[in-house]
């Protein structure tokens, strides 16, 4: 009897064995928690964490993150990338805060042939083996600066001047109001730089000025974008002022004061979501949003960056779905393949700031019911007609 029983139990042992595991979905996460550009990481970490109380798992599979923090680092937000695919094994990518980071953590992302969503604003970047691997949720950034630019032409705008970023995000900005300024005859007449890091930007805040434009247009965002707000202001600047997508948060609010009063900004739809007609789908994503949100983080959002990684991570669950049902296992190069070719066949996925469609022709997936514009009375963002 005794031998018995030791047969039944190395059997049992056996086939619990030989029992395939049941294989957990990885996605590394990689954003600015620290370092200048952490205005917009930590909203980033706080989309996510919604995304992940709004929805956590796919067909009952769970869904694990791993967070790493690149320090508002390029070349911190690349070792991530890499750390978290040839290391943690990860199947899916999502990151980072800033442009710079976020082109460097792609390229690793394209290299390595992991699909990833980018979660901040990048120029185009090749396709890599098989075909693109990386979409972004924010809006293109033609499409947002294309409604400043109409804003400005019906308020009889003839010249602007630009000041922003001395990095791939102001050189986006600037080369977008270039395309929109040519065809609506709006003359840009300075391009003025600094550095994300810089304390001061009086030279280039003078320069514009002693041009006498009838507006200007600012390519900063988050705390850094508050700096040419405030000495525009200190300097008695009156003309129109322009924004963008990156000054709708509460940390540029509280930084820019009432310099910011008045100024014009492009951004998605979240901003204002409970002043949309109640047919259109994105408001009630948007009250799903901020209600998953204040569940995972104990508060309200009170900024534009973090539905970018909400968004992001209801792209990669629609994805991860369909990948799932194709039979390959997660972890393996057929799974990364699987979301891949899922990503880029993506249709209507209602997010808080658009809809998205990708193709392989349509990294960005959205339309213009991806732009709102507001501005900025007594420190809130009011939508404009």
């Amino acid at each position: 009897m005794k031998k018995k029983n030791i047969l039944l139990i190395g059997a049992a042992l056996l086939l619990g064995a030989s029992a395939p595991a049941r294989a957990e979905i990885l996605v590394g996460f990689v954003t600015g928690l620290s370092g200048p550009v952490s205005s917009i990481g930590v909203p980033n970490a706080k989309g996510l964490a919604a995304g992940q109380a709004y929805v956590g798992e796919v067909d009952g599979e769970k869904v694990r993150v791993i967070q790493l923090d690149d320090g508002s680092d390029p070349a911190a937000s690349t070792r991530n990338a890499r750390k978290l695919v040839e290391q943690e094994k990860v199947d899916f990518l999502i990151g980072t805060s800033g442009a710079p980071q976020t082109l460097a953590m792609a390229t690793a992302a394209i290299e390595m042939k992991v699909p990833m969503v980018a979660v901040s604003p990048i120029a185009p970047v090749p396709a890599g083996e098989g075909g693109p691997w990386v979409v972004q949720t924010p809006q293109p950034t033609p499409l947002l600066v294309r409604g400043i630019v109409d804003h400005m032409k019906s308020r009889n705008v003839k010249t602007v001047a630009f000041i922003g970023f001395s990095d791939a995000f102001g050189d986006l900005m600037y080369n977008s109001l270039m395309q929109s300024a040519e065809k609506a005859e709006i003359k840009v007449i300075a391009n003025e730089r600094y550095a994300r890091s810089d304390n001061s930007v009086t030279a280039q805040v003078l320069r514009a000025v002693s041009l006498r434009p009838d507006a200007i247009m600012l390519g900063g965002t988050g705390t850094p974008g508050a700096l040419p707000v405030i000495a525009l202001a200190e300097r008695g600047y009156k003309g129109p002022l322009y924004g963008n997508h990156g000054m709708i948060s509460a940390d540029f609010l509280r930084l820019a004061g009432k310099s910011a009063e008045g100024i014009i900004c492009p951004t998605g739809p979240v901003t204002a979501g409970e002043q949309l007609p109640e047919n259109n789908p994105i408001r009630k994503v948007v009250l799903a949003f901020r209600a998953a949100y204040e569940k995972a983080n104990g508060e309200a959002p009170a900024d534009a960056f973090s539905p970018y990684a909400f968004d992001g991570w209801l792209v990669f669950m629609d994805a991860a779905k369909r990948a799932k049902a194709t039979g390959a296992a997660p972890g393996t190069p057929a799974f990364r393949n699987a979301l891949r070719e899922a990503l880029f066949t993506t249709k209507d996925v209602v997010g808080a700031h658009g809809i998205y469609s990708y193709t392989p022709a349509d990294r960005h997936g959205v339309d213009d019911r991806a732009r709102i514009l507001v501005q900025i009375e007594n420190g809130k963002y009011k939508l404009l007609p």
